[in-house]
């Protein structure tokens, strides 16, 4: 008799709880000792005792009597054995950023201003422009890119950098984006605490391989949160760009978010205001301008505040058909495009 038929034995013992895996695969089989006539096998048990435990010891000896026969006396015995400690995962830095020339976050004092509206476009007009870009969704909670660049249903494929694994950007329209949506259903909800979503967050950004850019722009959650402060203490941020509507609602929250960036514990340059939905423009009357959310609201915020005007953008019904069906405004030649490539030129002046 070997030691081989006895682990050959041994495999008829599965474990129910651990995919049905049998015993030698999972590495239960601490040792085999055959002295003449007389086998003695040994299982090795963690500290924690497996609840099955005497379910498995009792099914290897009646898998070794049935095999063995009467010309062989079994033993089975147990040793507890020391866990191997799980090594802890090495901390995220900014290795992955060290090509990326400038780091510009896109953030707004509240929602539905349109800020990864904003974004998307204002990354399609850099690439349009000859700049090398890239696009992080930090919107956790609410992940539009992929719908908006239609690339869902993409799966990003994982690179292996010096023995960290590290995420591959899709790459589309000449930016490279990320996502959270990308490793979520379209229905599911992202029901994360605060930790979470800021280990998610920093995920999007620091894990990706992002290459040589020139601009990384990050597409931040609305509001002024412990997500925003993570990220921009953490990321090397140069600077922010707020987007708001005219309306006064929207404008009373732009305050928050200009004050938060240029708190002393953060202290990021606010290159400027976006005034996205600034009038209507109807697509057959193009030089009509309709102020259906209040005039150059945010060209007097940003004057009271002392922070520059990017730009305008009008509110056309492209804007909202070209997101929904994954073909941003900025890779046309509409008045929108047009507020989006000037609003690209007037960033990049701004650096």
């Amino acid at each position: 008799m070997t030691k081989e038929e006895i682990l050959g034995f041994l495999r008829e013992v599965h474990h129910p709880g651990k995919g049905d895996k049998d015993i030698v695969e999972l590495g239960m089989v601490h040792d085999v000792a055959i002295e003449g006539n007389n086998v003695l096998v040994t299982l090795a048990f963690g500290k924690r005792r497996d609840p099955l435990a005497e379910y498995l010891i009792g099914s290897s000896r009646a898998s070794l009597i049935r095999h063995l026969g009467k010309d062989y006396s079994s033993e089975v015995k147990t040793v507890v054995v020391e866990d191997e400690p799980k090594q802890k995962p090495k901390p995220l830095g900014n290795e992955m950023l060290k090509e990326v020339k400038h780091i510009i976050g896109i953030a707004s004092g509240k929602g539905g201003v349109g800020k990864s509206t904003v974004a998307v476009n204002l990354a399609i007009a850099l690439a349009r422009g000859g700049a090398k870009v890239g696009l992080a969704d930090a919107d956790v909670y609410g992940p539009s890119v992929p719908t908006m660049t239609g690339t869902e249903g993409i799966s990003p494929m994982a690179e292996e950098i010096d023995g960290a694994q590290y995420i591959c950007p899709i790459e589309k329209f000449g930016v490279k984006w990320m996502s959270i949506g990308y490793f979520a259903q379209r229905s599911q909800a992202l029901i994360w605490r605060g930790p979470m979503a800021t280990n998610a967050l920093k995920q999007m950004v620091q894990q990706v391989h992002w290459g040589e850019l020139d601009y990384l722009l990050i597409d931040m959650p609305p509001g002024t949160g412990d997500i925003h402060i993570t990220l921009v203490n953490d990321i090397p941020m140069e600077a922010a760009i707020i987007v708001t509507t005219p309306q006064n609602v929207a404008l009373a929250d732009v305050e928050k978010g200009v004050n938060m960036f240029t708190n002393k514990g953060i202290n990021k340059r606010i290159l400027g205001l976006v005034e996205n939905m600034a009038w209507f423009t109807p697509a057959a009357h193009p030089d009509e301008k309709y102020y259906i959310f209040g005039k150059d609201g945010g060209a007097k915020m940003a004057e009271s505040l002392g922070i520059p005007l990017l730009g305008q953008i009008p509110l056309v019904q492209d804007i909202r058909e070209s997101g929904d069906s994954g073909e941003p405004a900025a890779l046309g030649s509409g008045p929108d495009a047009l507020a989006f490539i000037e609003l690209a030129s007037k960033l990049q002046n701004s650096i």
